[in-house]
């Protein structure tokens, strides 16, 4: 049975559509990001999973739009996306941002059915880990010294001006929205939660990231890379083989 998928979808990328894989891995990008930061992992997984993409509102080829401001919408709006492609497993895998937003899709999946068969958090401390953080409140000039400590934006990026006060609205609606978000210790999944992290992350403690094993129901681990924030960009070979497996 060959499943119709939508048309001209804004949502949903697929670098290298594998359809006669039997699994599918859904990416969620973190704050700022866009769905080609996943392009060099969907090239190395595309023998063995179906890898979509989401393309967030406000960059890229969605640039008009306006950015979403609040985790929860963020999450129901990718929800309804995936619902075409829901026919068969779903593995979650989210950086930073991507990691709550992943999260919460999970828990929207599992609330009306079935949730995913694993969800893979990276570079993000627990969702119930609150610390206090005003990024969203700066100005574009903090915004951008933001961009330039975490080390994950092309350097060519932030030498260019012009491109870079284009991206300025969706990263500030991507920070308000993560910044705002609450969530409670019984704020939990039921699918298997795989946490990764870099051993230098500015942004994660080894406490925060361990204080996800209280948001599943289901088996729990934790792997270290050695790295910062974008640990993974080092790593790409490695991290396919895990969420390949």
């Amino acid at each position: 049975m060959t499943t119709a998928f939508p048309t001209g979808d804004l949502w949903v990328r697929r670098f290298h559509p594998a359809p006669s894989t039997s699994a599918r891995l859904v990416c969620f990008p973190h704050a700022g990001g866009s769905a080609t930061f996943y392009f060099p992992l969907a090239t190395a997984l595309r023998a063995a999973a179906d890898v979509l993409v989401l393309q967030y509102p406000g960059r890229q080829d969605r640039y008009e739009e306006k950015g979403i401001e609040t985790i929860a919408e963020l999450a129901d709006q990718a929800y309804e996306a995936l619902q075409p492609y829901a026919d068969r497993p779903l593995t979650f895998f989210g950086h930073s941002m991507g990691s709550i937003v992943a999260f919460e899709v999970a828990r929207r999946f599992e609330r009306d059915g079935e949730g995913p068969a694993h969800l893979f958090a990276s570079a993000r401390r627990a969702p119930s880990a609150y610390a206090s953080e005003n990024v969203h409140l700066r100005d574009d000039d903090g915004l951008i010294e933001e961009m330039r400590k975490l080390s994950g934006t092309d350097p060519r990026l932030l030498g260019d001006e012009d491109l870079l006060r284009m991206i300025l609205p969706a990263l500030r609606s991507d920070y308000t929205a993560i910044e705002t978000y609450r969530a409670t210790a019984d704020a939990v999944v039921e699918a298997p939660l795989t946490v990764l992290t870099g051993d230098r992350d500015p942004r994660v403690t080894p406490e925060e990231a361990h204080a996800w094993r209280e948001h599943t129901t289901g088996p729990f681990d934790l792997k270290v890379f050695s790295g910062g924030h974008f640990y993974l960009t080092d790593h790409i070979v490695e991290l396919a083989e895990i969420l390949a497996g």
